[in-house]
Formats: structure tokens, C-alpha cells, sequence
């Protein structure tokens, strides 16, 4: 990476790749589709969305359009030392919403970037500064700390279970979620990771990976059928998954000689970084 901002337009044709370190894509025109392991949405201007690090994800521009993309690795200074905690925003990936606030600062960073390239160049420290502040500003918008639940309502998660298995091979969106609970997008989000220590993206995740060992063990389908059927955009992104969850591809546990491993892990609990 030469650069830890650029803007740019995304091709109108489906692409998609994996890479080693975050991302954060904010639209400033047009709009452009996203799906990130399973996890769907659209942005247009002055929305965004988080890519986690080695996260399979497809991506569509649409007409004229125009991206802000971040990319920093893990070990960038905006996401270490006194800034450690703006790691949190990367523990899954996400669709957010610039505020009036936000998008004041998005102006200010763009003007800011044009005019040090207008002088003599942008140096990796300007870019670093100018990334942390925002980094900064969207986690305290969407990483708010705990408070007291005693006074709201719970989430019916044996509804949203069933929601989520129902459309488990569709693109699901935090929004239809949210829907689901009667709640607005940030507050569904808010209140279920405080109910289940997870995103709701961590949490649909473990309902796929359980359907799709379900299928592994009761049926003779090909891992590109249980893929589509479980909601995962392609076999390489179910063994993505699988790798990261379990500790090895789908593929097995279908061996003849891993009977204890499907045994075992009808009872394992799926481990995902909450």
C-alpha cells in the first residue's frame, strides 16, 4: 500500500479479493454495492462501510462514482499504541452513516488532501493524523460504551433466529435485522451487542457456519451448493470461514477418518472475536 487514503471510482463490474489488511470505503458520489462475507448493503453519499482484514468481500460501482477508501494494517498508527482501541472498529465488518458532524470533517479531509498535493506532496504522518481523527470520530459513533439494559426491552432472539434461518441464502443486512426487532439500525445494533456480546454480523455468522455443518454431516451435497444454500457468496468464502471458526476447511469433515471431529463439534461452540 503506497497510500493510506485514496480516492477513487470502482469498476461497474462485480469484483471481489481478500487482502491483509482494513478497510473503510466512504462513497462521495454514486453509489456502489457491497457484500462481505455474507453480510450485504449499499452505500451511497456520505455512507460507508467496514472491511475487517482477510475478509472476502464482492463489490459493484455504480455509473459515475467516486470512493474515499482507508486502508490500514493491522499494525498502523492509528490503530496502535494510544489509539489501540480504534481497533474494535474492525471486529466485523459493518454499513454506517456519516452525521452532520462527520460529513463536515469528510469535506475538511478531502479540501485538506487537495491542497497538500497541491503544495508539496502528502506525507504517510498527514494522511496518518487526518485517518485517526476519523477513525476516532466513528468509533465513538459506533463502538458506544456500555451502559445499563435493565430499563429496555430485550431482543426476541428466537424470532431473529428464525428470520435469520429463513433467509439464511439471501444477502442478509442489519437493517432487515433491526426491522425484525422494531428497532432503528443503530439502536438494534447497540442493544444486541450489549444482549450477546456480539455484532449481529458475528452472530449471523455463527448461524451459517452451524447450517452448513449441519449439511455437511446430513447430506451429499457439493461444498458450492452448501455454500449458496448458507449464504456465503462463494465455496472459497465458506473454507474462509471455516479456517478462521474451526481451524480447518469444510471438506474435513467429511473424511472418513474425522468421525470424532463431527462428533465433537455438534457440541463446539463456533469461536468468532466479539
Amino acid at each position: 500500500m503506497s497510500r493510506v487514503i485514496r480516492q477513487i471510482p470502482l469498476d461497474t463490474d462485480t469484483q471481489h479479493h481478500a487482502h491483509d489488511f482494513h478497510q473503510i470505503v466512504i462513497a462521495l458520489e454514486g453509489s456502489a454495492d457491497f457484500n462481505i462475507e455474507g453480510l450485504g448493503g449499499s452505500i451511497e453519499s456520505f455512507s460507508g462501510c467496514i472491511v475487517p482484514a482477510n475478509h472476502l468481500h464482492y463489490y459493484t460501482g455504480t455509473g459515475n462514482n467516486r470512493q474515499l477508501i482507508l486502508d490500514l494494517p493491522p499494525d498502523a498508527l492509528a490503530l496502535t499504541g494510544h489509539h489501540h482501541e480504534l481497533a474494535r472498529l474492525f471486529d466485523a465488518p459493518r454499513f454506517f452513516t456519516l452525521d452532520g458532524s462527520l460529513r463536515l470533517y469528510l469535506e475538511f479531509l478531502t479540501a485538506e488532501l487537495a491542497l497538500l498535493d497541491e503544495r508539496n506532496g502528502r506525507s504517510d504522518i498527514d494522511e496518518e493524523r487526518l485517518a485517526t481523527t476519523l477513525l476516532g470520530a466513528l468509533h465513538s459513533r459506533l463502538t458506544p460504551g456500555e451502559i445499563s439494559t435493565g430499563s429496555h426491552r430485550r431482543i426476541d432472539l428466537h424470532s431473529l433466529d428464525r428470520y435469520i434461518d429463513d433467509h439464511l441464502s439471501s444477502q442478509l443486512k442489519v437493517a432487515d435485522l433491526a426491522a425484525v426487532a422494531c428497532l432503528s439500525e443503530t439502536r438494534f445494533t447497540e442493544r444486541f451487542r450489549m444482549q450477546t456480546g456480539l455484532s449481529p454480523w458475528q452472530y449471523v455468522m455463527r448461524r451459517r457456519l452451524e447450517a452448513s455443518r449441519q449439511l455437511l454431516q446430513r447430506s451429499h451435497l457439493p461444498l458450492s451448493e452448501i455454500a449458496a444454500l448458507t449464504g456465503f457468496s462463494h465455496q472459497s468464502a465458506l473454507s474462509r470461514a471455516w479456517r478462521r471458526a474451526y481451524g480447518h476447511p469444510p471438506s474435513q469433515l467429511r473424511r472418513p477418518d474425522n468421525t470424532a471431529i463431527a462428533c465433537g463439534q455438534a457440541s463446539a461452540n463456533v469461536t468468532l472475536q466479539s
